[in-house]
């Protein structure tokens, strides 16, 4: 009953608002005290946080941060966008199907869901409505592309939940590309089916200009090598995720300076926020580790285990209510609390139940994207808003995003049936 009171106190500090890695450090504090454990329980917590702190997978989240902001702010997105834009300027919803193809290409060459939703949102939701778009349609494509990089390598939240889960980056890494293809394909489909149906609400763009094909290629095939070698040499098993994350940086780098947007404010800036994006994501590691130490010693784990493995004992019911339970909870608290206080309470039982980890999480992967599209508290939404600043309502953002979020539920739903999406490159 303690662990439960526990787990339920630390979730209602979290949706009054209460700063995360505070709540965690605060509610395991109070319960050791309260309970027979007391203080001497965190005796071995210095040896937890060693352990944090010289895990080289967790370095791969810094670089991959710096490297994300780098290209940021290297014009990158607005180059491909415009080229993209330009090879489907003939088709009914052809600048929508572009600003999915970028979105793509940005969460493979970065990873950060509130960079690429913020980017696209100033880029492409203003160039969308100019063109005659509906604001509706216009927004959900905006914030469904930006969130790609939830699910789409190298993303951060597969690494944290490789460290998590005690799971190889790489193999979620290669776990996610078909899951995260078929949803970009779903996206499309979407978009031409609207485009044929509704083709005043997705204009195509005739244009007199030529096609030009030499700065098309200019603009996509230097990110597409950097994408390519990044991935490819985790793939390839020639690097671990955090040195091709360190080449990753210095691929960015050199990307800036071809397009000669390097400069000292754009590197300190990109240090500046990776150290604060980095300190939050391992304060709130250093909490939960206190949090998760406390509610094991208290069986919190074991009553988890024993609920489901026995006194429920059917696998599919558990990850029923695994992905009911995460997707509500992304509605209110971020992926980085639920990967690090929800993830390890459901972790025993997966082994118990003998769930394969890596599918469960790509699962979890897809789960926290739909999630983060979930109106009234999606993530995406207020980033989206905060960037559009009055371009588009909040009402046509919700009204946007709906058919995406059925996209995302498919998708998940697809993958569920299919294991094998996750396990073709494995």
């Amino acid at each position: 009953m303690m662990a439960l009171m526990m787990f339920i106190a630390a979730l209602l500090l979290l949706l009054v608002g209460i700063p995360v890695a505070f709540v965690f450090g605060a509610v395991s504090i109070v319960f050791a005290l309260i309970s027979p454990l007391g203080l001497e329980v965190f005796n071995i917590l210095p040896f937890r946080m060693y352990g944090i702190m010289s895990n080289t997978t967790l370095m791969a989240v810094p670089l991959f941060i710096v490297m994300g902001l780098i290209l940021e702010k290297s014009q990158m997105a607005e180059r491909l966008l415009m080229s993209m834009s330009s090879l489907f300027r003939s088709f009914k919803g052809g600048l929508a199907i572009s600003v999915v193809l970028v979105g793509a290409m940005l969460a493979a060459s970065t990873g950060i869901v509130s960079a690429s939703v913020v980017m696209m949102s100033v880029i492409a939701l203003p160039l969308m409505i100019r063109a005659g778009y509906d604001k509706g349609i216009a927004s959900g494509t905006v914030a469904a592309s930006g969130t790609l990089g939830q699910i789409i390598p190298p993303s951060i939240i597969l690494i944290i939940l490789g460290d998590v889960m005690s799971v190889s980056v790489g193999d979620l890494f290669k776990g996610a590309i078909l899951p995260g293809l078929v949803l970009v394909g779903l996206y499309i489909v979407y978009i031409v089916m609207s485009g044929m149906l509704h083709p005043e609400k997705l204009p195509a763009q005739y244009s007199e200009a030529s096609l030009d094909i030499k700065e098309v290629l200019i603009a996509v095939v230097p990110p597409l090598l950097l994408m390519v070698s990044v991935l490819g040499s985790i793939f390839a098993g020639i690097a671990s995720p955090t040195e091709s994350a360190a080449f990753g940086v210095l691929g960015a780098m050199v990307l800036s300076i071809l397009n000669r947007s390097l400069h000292m404010e754009m590197l300190k800036y990109a240090a500046f926020e990776t150290v604060k994006l980095s300190g939050m994501i391992f304060m709130i590691l250093f909490g939960a580790t206190a949090f998760s130490l406390v509610f094991n010693e208290l069986g919190g784990t074991d009553i988890v285990v024993e609920f489901f493995s026995h006194d429920i004992g059917d696998v599919w019911i558990f990850i029923g209510v695994a992905m009911l339970s995460i997707f509500i909870l992304g509605f209110f608290i971020d992926f980085i609390e639920i990967s690090f206080i929800i993830v390890p309470i459901l972790v025993p039982v997966m082994h118990a139940f003998g769930i394969d980890p890596v599918w469960f999480a790509v699962l979890i992967a897809l789960n926290l994207q739909a999630s983060f599209l979930t109106p009234p508290f999606g993530l995406a939404l207020f980033f989206l808003k905060g960037a559009s600043h009055n371009m588009v309502s909040t009402l046509e953002i919700y009204r946007g995003i709906v058919p995406f979020i059925v996209l995302q539920l498919i998708a998940l739903g697809t993958v569920i049936l299919f294991p094998d999406l996750v396990f073709a490159f494995l």
